[in-house]
């Protein structure tokens, strides 16, 4: 039975398979985008990445855009979630749909909207491709057969990857890299990047073993999140010794984890800190900087030091890449392990991450764990954390909504023995404090989970200030099943 209304979350709408998310619903948000996209006469674009049917699910989007007049390029390979949105922008077409649930576990599937810019849809651009679908979940889509479609040209297929690490090629330097000798181990978590660093580096002294490379729709029992506690097998490996560093993405492999050479894992922060000291210290480049509001006060400090402009915006990449958009930014990024960067997609990508980090090691000529120790000089000494905690799917919103009455309503006057100085509310509540940490407060957008983030100069701090916000408001995120009663 179709659900009352389909809504989308931070990036796209995630769903249970076979549960709501169904070839009848599948259909339904594809009449809504061909709806949305009108009369334009550019094609569209389809894509999916590894999970379960995630290409039967993208055929039957190609095939309603088709029924709808659309001429629509399927890629018919497990494709990347920045390879659908570089080919959106070769192709010149209207947009994209892809058939992904990122890192959400393997019982979802989901589907993101890219407009022909290639990045993530703005809000308004949601709410319209809502509205479009709550229609069509009641008038019904306009469907044609696959074959049908594919027969009398309405839908022509295609290998988005060779344009795609074409085009990485023109933003790292890959012949340095192949010949730079460094060994690389990619954790594909079983998604849609496995096997693309080492098509990318190939042919040189450089090495790439692969970890979770084949393709696995229920992703081995992995979370394929590309954190540190869902990685135990790559950090293994790296403490074992052997790699220069370590290379995770996600399911859509639009996110990227990083290990050192020690197998120590650094944090998403830290990463952000190091993309924006490498590009301003050692590459030279100039741009404003867009991050998110649970990304790091680093990337201020080093905003600062070399005289660059730095943005703080609500989670999701449909505002930063909307302010990257607006202010030609240089880098973007979030706490997530989504990086973006000026020449290419104004969308996360985690495989150009990697490269990224490879480049940077070649670059500076040292070890990963001693770039680290630069970043310290600079900015001074960080530790960061991020408590989830888990509720019932059913009375979420209530819940949500709950939750932000109480901050609201009872705004704390100190924190931790710190004074509280100023509290951002438009996205969850953050608190920053007298001393220049920060502890944030926020509901997620795709999963029934509350969020509790801080940034301090220690570790000890930081889980200071996260356990006592989390007394406040009654849950314990060791205990998630007390939690969620």
């Amino acid at each position: 039975m179709a659900p009352a209304s389909i809504r989308f979350g931070t990036d796209g709408w995630r769903a249970i398979v076979a549960d709501d998310f169904t070839y009848e619903n599948v259909r339904a948000v594809s009449q809504g985008v061909a709806w949305y996209v009108g009369s334009d006469e550019r094609a569209m674009v389809v894509g999916h990445d590894s999970r379960y049917c995630a290409e039967l699910f993208a055929r039957e989007a190609a095939s309603v855009l088709a029924a709808n007049g659309k001429h629509v390029i399927l890629l018919d390979v497990v494709s990347p979630t920045p390879a659908v949105s570089w080919s959106t922008i070769r192709n010149k077409a209207a947009g994209a749909m892809v058939i992904t649930a990122s890192h959400n576990s393997a019982e979802f599937n989901g589907i993101k909207y890219k407009p022909d810019f290639g990045g993530s849809a703005p809000p308004e651009v949601v709410a319209e491709i809502e509205r479009q679908t709550q229609r069509a979940l009641s008038d019904g889509a306009t469907v044609m057969s696959y074959q049908e479609a594919l027969a009398d040209g309405r839908i022509a297929l295609s290998d988005p990857i060779p344009d795609f690490l074409a085009q990485l090629g023109t933003m790292v330097d890959l012949p340095r890299l192949r010949a730079s000798g460094l060994r690389i181990l990619h954790e594909a978590m079983y998604g849609a990047g496995a096997g693309l660093l080492a098509r990318a580096l190939e042919g040189g002294a450089t090495t790439v073993a692969q970890l979770h490379a084949e393709r696995n729709p229920g992703f081995g029992g992995m979370h394929p999140e590309p954190i540190e506690r869902y990685m135990p097998d790559a950090m293994q490996r790296m403490a074992q010794g052997g790699f220069d560093v370590g290379i995770a993405n996600d399911g859509d492999a639009d996110r990227v984890g990083v290990i050192d050479e020690h197998g120590r894992y650094v944090n998403q922060l830290q990463v952000m800190a190091l993309f924006t000291m490498y590009l301003l210290e050692k590459r030279g480049e100039r741009g404003d900087i867009v991050r998110s509001l649970t990304s790091t006060s680093m990337v201020d400090a080093l905003g600062e030091r070399f005289g660059v402009t730095v943005h703080e915006t609500p989670v999701g990449f449909k505002y930063v890449g909307q302010t990257m958009r607006d202010t030609d930014a240089l880098l973007g990024g979030e706490e997530s392990g989504g990086f973006a960067f000026r020449g290419h997609i104004p969308e996360r990508d985690g495989i150009l991450s990697g490269l990224m980090v490879t480049e940077m090691i070649v670059a500076y000529e040292q070890p990963l764990s001693a770039i680290l120790s630069h970043l310290e000089e600079l900015v001074g000494p960080h530790a960061y954390d991020r408590h989830d905690v888990s509720f019932p799917r059913d009375g979420y919103e209530d819940r949500k909504q709950e939750v932000y009455r109480r901050l609201r309503d009872h705004t704390p006057a100190t924190i931790g023995d710190s004074r509280v100085v100023r509290v951002r509310d438009d996205d969850g509540f953050k608190f920053f404090l007298d001393d220049g940490s920060w502890v944030l407060v926020r509901m997620s957008g795709t999963e029934p989970l509350m969020r509790v983030y801080s940034e301090a100069t220690t570790q000890q701090r930081v889980e200071q200030l996260i356990g006592e916000l989390e007394r406040r408001l009654g849950v314990d995120s060791r205990e998630p099943a007390a939690a969620a009663s």
